[in-house]
């Protein structure tokens, strides 16, 4: 198969995981990343649901897209309705979008116990409602809803929706796991089972979910067998545990597949994709997904590292550089000079840092480690510390001195928050940060939700006089652990700050007895760190 339909889901399908909500600037701002991705058909929500998708039905109309279209998505007619006087029906159409994704049962238990009406009429509502949308000129595609499962129970039923789909004009048809219960081998097997079914002139595409984490496996077995159009959501979003990934499945076509969903230019663009969306949704981005993650090509173990430094298909699958990640090697106690020295050359600093103060890195990181840092999880602050040690570095900002106070002074005997007029308030948290910029001192003062959050505003009040951007920065995650544990309120604790912008992710760490003072050195970390890499 020389190609294959990209179908994304996410700005509909992907809002419905808990904690996802987008605004109609962000569902367009995702609509022209996607279209540049190379995605062919963009499914941009519900149809008359809610004001906030009609509003962009309307707007999204205005985009200059290169190469996708926009889909609008409902169900068929109601039971016992006409089709020309269906709402559903009609806000599809008043929806303006040139393809029209209509979803409907192909399950019999479901069309009986669920949907509570007749299988016959269950039949009459798809072709109805598919034919009507086609005589107003329109491009339909019909998702099967629970196909999987109503095939395995009854497959000729199952297969029936699919043809009075077709032969009302239906140009796709999905076969849906819509509940994320049939494995790979089942996917494969029933969907070259339904092509030789309808025959070759049948165009089907797949919709899987996660819940049994193979919707990436099920989808590609989908294509082995057939199917030429795949619906999934960018990073895996989408109700309860996701969708197929969109992400995983370009990449997988591409390069392992050799159906050229994308040019490798888009592709190149896919980790950037990844972690724009994942901003946009204000949701960190995973680590660990493939192909994408900081830490897809990350080598920890010595022999691996090593290995990777001969050649770089040792121990990874393909080039970082195809998908636009890259390949590191962790650094922590246990790295030797080899490790620091590749890193050195990495970062373009093999004319000014020799093997010795590869030496003396290595130990500078055993005794940070020793004192409760890890740099193998701040990827950012082992940069900085290479930097650090190059002759005459020159650090874009520095600490004059900080002082956080926590305020909590009207208490009462109903709560440990403050009070007013009997409602219980947070307590005042107020950092005042003296930093040194060059020649210059800025004293700066600002309240925060709790005092990392005040740190955080204060230094960034501080520094955007003279870099105005710093305010593109993200703190996306904060972690806290203790490290020698036993020793009460005294111990020691580590903090890890995750960063981001619309580019990349980045770690930082600090350590102390102190939590402010070890929020504070990954706090500053992080934003030194992103200062140099754009402000420089």
């Amino acid at each position: 198969m020389n190609r294959v339909e990209l179908y994304d889901t996410t700005l509909r399908d992907g809002t419905q995981q808990e904690g996802i909500s987008l605004s109609v600037e962000d569902k367009l701002a995702i609509t022209e990343r996607l279209d540049e991705l190379g995605v062919d058909v963009i499914e941009g929500g519900y149809a008359g649901a809610n004001p906030k998708d009609d509003e962009y039905f309307r707007r999204v109309q205005s985009l200059e897209l290169k190469h996708a279209v926009v889909s609008a998505f409902g169900n068929t007619r109601r039971a016992n309705i006409d089709a020309a006087a269906d709402p559903t029906l009609k806000a599809l159409l008043d929806s303006g979008a040139a393809v029209l994704t209509l979803v409907g049962k192909a399950s019999d238990y479901q069309v009986r116990d669920v949907l509570a009406t007749s299988l016959e009429e269950n039949l009459a509502m798809i072709a109805d409602s598919v034919a009507y949308l086609k005589s107003q000129g329109r491009r339909v595609m019909f998702d099967a809803e629970h196909f999987f499962d109503g095939y395995k129970a009854n497959s000729e039923y199952a297969l029936q929706a699919l043809k009075v789909a077709m032969e009302a004009g239906a140009e796709r048809v999905i076969l849906c796991d819509t509940n994320g219960g049939t494995l790979p081998g089942e996917v494969g097997r029933i969907t070259a089972e339904v092509k030789a079914a309808l025959g070759d002139e049948a165009q089907i595409g797949i919709h899987t979910h996660n819940d049994t984490d193979t919707a990436v496996a099920s989808a590609i077995a989908a294509v082995e067998s057939g199917a030429m159009q795949v619906q999934g959501c960018i990073n895996g979003y989408g109700e309860r545990t996701g969708n197929a990934n969109m992400v995983s499945m370009i990449a997988n076509m591409k390069l392992k597949m050799g159906i050229d969903v994308v040019s490798d230019e888009q592709l190149a663009s896919l980790t950037t994709l990844s972690n724009y969306v994942a901003e946009v949704v204000n949701r960190r981005p995973s680590p660990f997904q493939p192909y994408v993650g900081t830490s897809a090509f990350a080598h920890k173990g010595g022999l691996h590292a090593a290995a990777t430094e001969r050649s770089v298909h040792s121990y990874q699958h393909i080039d970082p550089a195809i998908v636009g990640n890259a390949n590191s090697v962790v650094i922590s106690e246990l790295a030797g000079r080899g490790n620091v020295v590749r890193r050195i050359r990495e970062m373009g600093f093999e004319d000014v840092l020799d093997r010795d103060d590869a030496t003396k890195i290595v130990q500078h990181v055993k005794d940070k480690e020793a004192l409760g840092y890890s740099y193998e999880v701040a990827n950012a602050s082992l940069d900085l510390l290479i930097r650090r040690a190059i002759p005459n570095y020159e650090p874009l900002f520095e600490l004059v001195d900080f002082m956080v106070v926590v305020e909590n002074r009207r208490r009462t005997s109903f709560g440990t928050g403050w009070r007013t007029d009997g409602k219980e308030h947070p307590m005042l948290s107020e950092a005042t940060v003296k930093v040194s910029v060059g020649h210059e001192v800025r004293h700066t003062a600002a309240e925060g939700n709790g005092p990392v959050d005040a740190l955080d505003r204060a230094l960034r009040k501080a520094l955007r006089e003279f870099y105005p951007n710093v305010a593109n920065v993200r703190l996306t995650d904060y972690k806290v652990r203790v490290v020698n544990e036993g020793t009460g309120t005294g111990a020691a604790v580590r903090v890890v700050i995750e960063s981001a912008d619309e580019r990349e992710v980045w770690y930082t760490v600090g350590a102390s007895t102190n939590i402010l003072e070890a929020s504070w050195i990954a706090l500053a970390d992080s934003l030194e760190y992103w200062l140099i890499n754009n402000e420089t």
